[in-house]
């Protein structure tokens, strides 16, 4: 979306949150097209994204009428990316593969850095999970906690690795620790590294560590494509929603081969649309979330083996489990508005927490949308076993 030509009125706290979490549809229709006519009024010339933005970041519109946008938004990212054929279908991806393959190993990170990993830890912990998982969860019966399915999401992890207590860990874009922490607690007798581009991340998990004594754990911070993580020093891989801001996975695979012993896996667990993969160029989401970010299809790192690897195990996570997941998320963040207040002028200033309070919101609502359109069964969650061979 485009910016606006003039900033966004000021909107206290409390107005803001009322606005854009209305659940009164009546009044909250009223509200917005109210405000839709008082920016008109005052500014004839503005475009259909400068006004959208303006809505966005002033909290007028209620979330039924943000999914009901949202929705239709992607009917027509559906019909953007659909082919007339196989053939078609096929032609399409695999330049899309050559162009990765000549890419750079990621782009943007600066501004992923910004848009997620260096934000103040208080913004995301009033919305994420008691672990501070931030990618899905699982939720086998759909009436789990949020708590009980990060839970049930980390477990899988041990059990689809065969992970054993005394194995080495090495966690790939490990976030807030969530997988690095649980492995380090529940498996004592074993070595557990964390990798962050983060260095408010790294200091969450060292302190959490510190307060419940894990020893266990140790924690690196630099540019995961940059970055060398050694040679045959792992039995166990894993990385969670990182891959999508990489655009080169030959290059990265070939790093994640290098540092695994030879007999040792590598769980990938990455988001995606089921067969259909394309970069987040532009839009709303683009500039204000996943600048340089990659949807891959559920096939596509199977175009990106190395000689060193070989799948072993490919599995499909329903897209209801992650919807449920931001759900989740979105109502903790709107429910600890006083919480997040002072984090969010920590991050972003005073005079745009108003404004972030907002975009947090329709982010969620935005992949809430996602992973639930077509009944769930267009975007998921897709996690690859690779097994490092031998020789």
């Amino acid at each position: 979306m485009g910016d606006s030509s003039t900033a966004p009125a000021k909107t206290s706290k409390d107005e803001t949150t009322t606005m854009i979490s209305s659940s009164g549809w009546f009044s909250g229709a009223v509200t917005a097209v109210n405000k839709f006519w008082e920016i008109m009024r005052h500014g004839p010339t503005v475009s259909k994204d400068q006004l959208v933005d303006r809505l966005v970041d002033g909290g007028w519109l209620p979330h039924f009428l943000l999914r009901m946008g949202i929705q239709r938004e992607f009917r027509l990212r559906a019909r953007e990316i659909a082919s007339p054929n196989l053939e078609a279908a096929m032609a399409r991806k695999m330049g899309f593969i050559e162009e990765l393959r000549a890419s750079d190993i990621a782009i943007h990170t600066d501004a992923a850095n910004q848009q997620h990993y260096e934000v103040t830890t208080g913004v995301m912990a009033a919305a994420l999970g008691p672990r501070m998982k931030y990618s899905c969860c699982l939720f086998p019966t759909g009436k789990e906690t949020l708590a009980e399915a990060e839970d049930k999401m980390l477990d899988s992890y041990v059990d689809k690795m065969g992970f054993e207590d005394g194995m080495s860990l090495i966690d790939i874009g490990c976030g807030w620790g969530a997988a690095v922490l649980y492995f380090a607690e529940r498996f004592p007798n074993s070595r557990v590294v964390g990798f962050s581009n983060s260095r408010t991340q790294r200091e969450y998990i060292l302190k959490l560590a510190g307060e419940n004594g894990i020893k266990n754990i140790t924690v690196f911070t630099g540019d995961a494509a940059t970055a060398d993580f050694g040679e045959n020093l792992y039995d166990r891989m894993i990385s969670c929603e990182m891959f999508e801001h990489v655009k080169n996975y030959d290059r990265m695979m070939i790093k994640a081969a290098r540092a695994l012993k030879p007999g040792g896996q590598f769980l990938l667990h990455i988001f995606c649309h089921k067969d259909t993969p394309y970069h987040f160029s532009e839009g709303w989401m683009s500039t204000h979330f996943f600048t340089g970010g990659t949807m891959p299809s559920a096939d596509l790192m199977l175009y990106f083996q190395q000689r060193d690897f070989k799948i072993a195990k490919h599995w499909w996570i329903h897209g209801r489990h992650y919807n449920q997941t931001i759900e989740a998320w979105l109502a903790n963040f709107v429910a600890n508005k006083e919480r997040v207040w002072p984090y969010l002028i920590e991050m972003y200033g005073e005079e745009n927490a108003a404004v972030w309070f907002n975009r947090w919101q329709v982010y969620y609502l935005a992949c809430a949308e996602m992973f639930i359109s077509d009944d769930g069964n267009t975007y998921g969650v897709t996690h690859m076993l690779f097994e490092k061979t031998k020789n």
